[in-house]
């Protein structure tokens, strides 16, 4: 499985599930399209945040693609 916490293995217009802020305490995760990438750091400990195409923000737990 790729890591989801290195923001050189996320791209635009990859399949992802992100879990958005308010589902951070039950994990529920969210399918979609990266439409931009919004880490601006190499890493992040708790997945890269991405907002994708549908307008959501999350953090990046699984790449699908």
């Amino acid at each position: 499985m790729v890591d989801a916490r290195k923001r050189d293995n996320i791209k635009v217009g990859q399949f992802v599930k992100i879990v958005k802020k308010q589902h951070q305490i039950t994990g529920e995760t969210t399918e979609g399209t990266v439409g931009e990438i919004l880490t601006k750091s190499p890493n992040h400990p708790y997945g890269i945040k991405v907002k994708l195409v549908s307008g959501l923000v999350g953090r990046v737990k699984e790449i699908i693609e």
